[in-house]
């Protein structure tokens, strides 16, 4: 198994391979085995790339070794509360407040859970171009919002009287959700190890889970009972031509890219200065698969391979797609009639809250007892929607 350092070095390597096909054929036509030396190099980055995000997603949770509340936290899910010593009992209820503590349940502390917060806030494509906010409580809330794209300031003349022209603000629902883990189940060998962090285990599992369906929300979210999508907030910015069931032609991602307003998106020069955080293309690897194929009007590939930053490998190695960045996102509608398989503009704009709270349940009834097993059950609440609906624009594939 190939450690981080060689995964960076072979994506910086093909990426930079890759690159240097392009520069090199510039506008003339492709050949066959340029574009099959091409794709290998791509498909080289970015297999690397995934496997050291991978790699960084199998960590988190390392900063709960400090807090004081750490221990009262293990004890609670290594051990039943009848078993709990004096000591033991005291360090559970200063690290976790009750709330229905004869079925096992507590809130998490809240050092602990703002640890949590944080950890899952860099989990999930959507989050990882959205802005965030937290907040104490779960209460209704309304974001406000104000379009000022359309806004003109004067020139007055001296001694004369400004004119007034308020601006107009509204709000966004942006409610929290509350999400489950489900039941999942540790064996009682395994909290009895003293050597395995059993916090991690049991807060990355939850963490996963729901990371998971949150995502899926903040995607496709209907807004009724759930989050409010990404996907069903913005507007179609180009509907396939008849036949484009499952495919996108160049002019289609040059139109895209061109509806949404400059302002929303910033100025991109070839090193992205100037260009909004969270600007770019968002669709799944189904459609990657579809995009990677298109050619400009030279039949010169248009998808360019991302390197890691030299000074800071930390910084996500993004593909880019006629200058802007690629976010993969796999629970993006997947290329079919009518689908909106891809989004483009300021994803920025979609706006992710969290809430300061994180449930736990122990269950150590007959049910899991006779199997060995402890069940755990976490329950978090978020909320999303998209703030701006014009700085986000679709394509949608042809119904037929």
């Amino acid at each position: 198994m190939q450690t981080e350092t060689e995964l960076r070095g072979l994506m910086n390597s093909r990426s930079r391979a890759a690159r240097a096909l392009l520069a090199e054929k510039g506008s003339r036509s492709w050949t066959a085995a340029e574009q099959a030396t091409f794709d290998m190099l791509v498909d080289d980055a970015e297999d690397a790339q995934q496997q050291l995000q991978q790699a960084q997603g199998r960590g988190g949770f390392q900063s709960l070794r400090a807090l004081p509340q750490r221990e009262g936290v293990e004890i609670f899910l290594r051990k039943s509360a009848k078993a709990y010593t004096t000591e033991e009992r005291i360090k559970v209820s200063n690290a976790m407040s009750t709330t229905t503590g004869s079925e096992g349940g507590y809130s998490v502390g809240s050092l602990v859970a703002s640890e949590w917060v944080d950890t899952i806030k860099g989990y999930g494509w959507v989050r990882q171009v959205a802005g965030q906010i937290t907040t104490d409580t779960g209460g209704a809330m309304k974001y406000p919002v104000s379009d000022g794209s359309a806004e003109l300031g004067e020139v007055v003349a001296q001694n004369a009287v400004a004119v007034a022209a308020d601006p107009t603000f509204a709000g966004r629902n942006l409610d929290a959700h509350k999400f489950s883990s489900k039941v999942f189940t540790v064996p009682m060998e395994l909290l009895q190890d003293a050597q395995i962090d059993i916090v991690a285990v049991i807060l990355q599992r939850a963490r996963a889970r729901i990371g998971r369906t949150q995502n899926i929300k903040f995607t496709v979210g209907t807004g009724t009972g759930e989050p409010t999508g990404l996907v069903p907030s913005a507007s179609v910015g180009k509907v396939g031509a008849t036949g484009q069931v499952i495919t996108i032609v160049y002019d289609d991602l040059v139109d895209i890219a061109d509806t949404v307003d400059a302002q929303a998106l910033g100025m991109p020069d070839a090193s992205q200065q100037g260009m909004l955080p969270g600007v770019g293309w968002m669709f799944s690897l189904t459609m990657r698969r579809v995009v990677r194929k298109v050619k400009d009007t030279t039949g010169r590939p248009i998808w360019t391979p991302g390197y890691l930053d030299a000074v800071d490998m930390s910084k996500p190695a993004l593909p880019l797609l006629l200058g802007y960045p690629v976010f993969i996102n796999n629970d993006m509608p997947s290329p079919a009639a009518s689908a909106k398989s891809l989004a483009f503009g300021n994803l920025g704009s979609y706006m992710v809250r969290d809430v300061a709270t994180m449930v736990l349940h122990r269950f150590d009834d007959s049910a899991f007892a006779l199997k060995g097993q402890v069940g755990f059950l976490a329950f978090a609440r978020a909320g999303g929607n998209l703030l701006d609906v014009n700085s986000v624009t679709l394509y949608q594939h042809s119904a037929t």
